[in-house]
């Protein structure tokens, strides 16, 4: 466990943001209301605040993700900061300069934030303890441990349209043991308030002891879905078919890929959501992606909102709520 102390100043506020375990309800609570008083940034003729003016923003993926990179980068701008896309390829870690001697040498440029995406899990951890004391670290997904952010803009976008947390029943759906995704929406459900949170899939991708994460497991689809109120399906990894985990892609579709047939188990008003990108035909039907209950394309929108909102606090520029009287 990474303990929230890394994570927050000696005044308990944001510093960087690793990981969802640690942080106390009222803290996940102030990032969804700094984020709520963002999300009318985008209608704006400007679409830009002031509040990161003369800082710089370095995105560190040392694993491809357009749709991840390409919201914290558009995150950055409207705040007005300065963005670098470092191109790990050719930097000098493949050259080989160490990572922390890279980071340094960007620190040394004055570079203020990390956005840090890297395949092996604790990476965003790693190098939040070597920065220095006026740098912070965003998580950007971390091997299989955590995608804060991504949670939290899921978060939001149930927020949105459910309002209480503490009355929902959410079902996710799919590769449950290798899911950074849903370990960090299964602390972050439990922080907030969610009474019922039930994981669905074959027993090869559920985690050993999952009663540990205080979820309900199922193995039947349509059993797991009966009256739930938000529906979390999760990206099968292609390579997870190739290690004898799964029989082929047709054959989890048929048990656990989303219909509108196996839809119809839920509540009437239940919405279905997605990390995305999303396998059509191997997680989800492409009626159901793109129905009237799936709000996948609110929650790439969102995005930009929440991380605007936890950017903006672990540079602590402003006190909360200063963001609405900014705009």
């Amino acid at each position: 466990m990474i303990h929230q102390d890394i994570q927050l100043d000696e005044n308990g506020r944001l510093r960087h943001f690793l990981t969802i375990e640690g942080l106390n309800r009222a803290l996940l609570t102030e990032i969804l209301d700094t984020a709520e008083s963002f999300s009318g940034v985008t209608a704006q003729s400007v679409k830009k605040v002031p509040l990161l003016r003369g800082k710089t923003i370095v995105n560190l993926f040392f694993e491809a993700s357009t749709r991840t990179r390409t919201t914290f980068e558009l995150a950055a701008k409207r705040l007005s900061a300065d963005v670098l896309n470092l191109s790990l390829s050719t930097s000098a870690t493949s050259k080989g300069e160490t990572l922390l001697d890279t980071l340094h040498n960007l620190e040394a440029m004055h570079c203020d934030m990390f956005i840090v995406r890297h395949s092996e899990s604790g990476a965003a951890h790693f190098i939040a303890q070597h920065v220095s004391p006026h740098t912070s670290v965003i998580n950007a997904g971390d091997g299989q441990h955590a995608h804060p952010t991504q949670a939290l803009l899921d978060m939001f976008t149930i927020r949105r349209h459910k309002l209480d947390f503490t009355r929902l029943t959410v079902a996710i759906v799919g590769d449950i043991l290798h899911s950074r995704v849903a370990r960090s929406q299964i602390h972050a459900m439990t922080t907030l308030g969610v009474p019922e949170i039930r994981v669905i899939g074959p027993q090869t991708l559920i985690p050993v002891k999952p009663e540990s994460l205080g979820v309900h497991v199922y193995h039947d689809l349509r059993d797991g879905l009966r009256g739930v109120d938000v529906v979390i399906m999760l990206r099968l990894q292609k390579e997870r078919m190739l290690g004898a985990m799964l029989p082929s892609e047709h054959e989890y579709f048929r048990l656990y890929g989303l219909t509108e047939e196996k839809l119809a188990v839920t509540k009437p008003d239940a919405i279905v959501m997605h990390p995305g990108p999303i396998n059509r035909g191997v997680e989800m039907d492409s009626a159901v992606a793109d129905g009237q209950r799936s709000v996948i394309l609110q929650q790439v929108t969102h995005g930009i909102a929440v991380r605007m909102a936890v950017m903006s606090m672990a540079m602590q520029r402003h006190p909360v709520g200063a963001a609405a009287g900014e705009k």
